[in-house]
């Protein structure tokens, strides 16, 4: 366990809690893929030495934020996932990605996205239950759709609506609602009200990106 900053805070007792490196990813891997193994967040995590990583989920586990559930066969292993508590954060990540993203850029053509980042995507920038139309988003060559209020990896079986753009496109649409580059068919008040539910930023308050 790291060190306390021995503050009757709560911002300084959530950062003794979820402050730690790698601490937070392993929340928004367990956000975006809600079970995994130990193995399969070491994977996903590179860079997270075992060491570190077992230390900081018995932190996370420690105060209620992850816990472990062993599967039933045929699986029979165990995975972890975010408590109720844990999952409340999924709300503190929706903003953080948010102000983030306004001083990250959209990413460049070189950049290493891993297959099947763009339901993960869709989850972390928009809030539960954001929409309840089947919105279908083909990015590059990434499909994801909202279905019954939750993003999905995949085409959408009867979509109401069609975003068709680039990665940098889906970048400026959900972070500063730019339409350059991005195709609508069908039903485009459902993509108006999906976006009203993304964080008011003003375009003069938008951070240069990084160099």
């Amino acid at each position: 366990m790291g060190k306390s900053y021995n503050q009757y805070c709560p911002v300084a007792h959530a950062l003794d809690v979820i402050g730690e490196r790698w601490s937070l990813l392993i929340v928004r891997e367990l956000i975006e893929h809600e079970q995994l193994r130990y193995s399969d967040l070491h994977c996903r995590l590179a860079g997270c030495g075992t060491n570190i990583l077992a230390d900081r989920l018995k932190n996370l586990e420690r105060h209620g934020v992850v816990q472990r559930r062993s599967l039933p066969p045929p699986a029979a292993s165990t995975v972890y996932e975010l408590t109720a508590y844990g999952q409340e954060l999924r709300q503190v990540l929706h903003v953080l990605a948010h102000w983030g993203a306004r001083s990250l850029g959209p990413p460049g053509p070189d950049e290493d996205l891993e297959s099947g980042w763009l339901a993960g995507a869709l989850r972390m920038a928009f809030p539960v239950h954001a929409t309840d139309a089947c919105i279908e988003f083909r990015v590059d060559d990434e499909v994801a759709a909202f279905v019954d209020g939750e993003s999905r990896e995949g085409p959408a079986e009867s979509p109401d609506t069609v975003i068709v753009c680039d990665r940098a496109g889906f970048f400026h649409l959900v972070v500063d609602r730019g339409r350059e580059g991005v195709t609508v068919r069908g039903d485009e008040g459902a993509l108006e009200r999906l976006l009203d539910a993304l964080p008011r930023v003003e375009r003069e308050a938008l951070a240069s990106p990084r160099s």
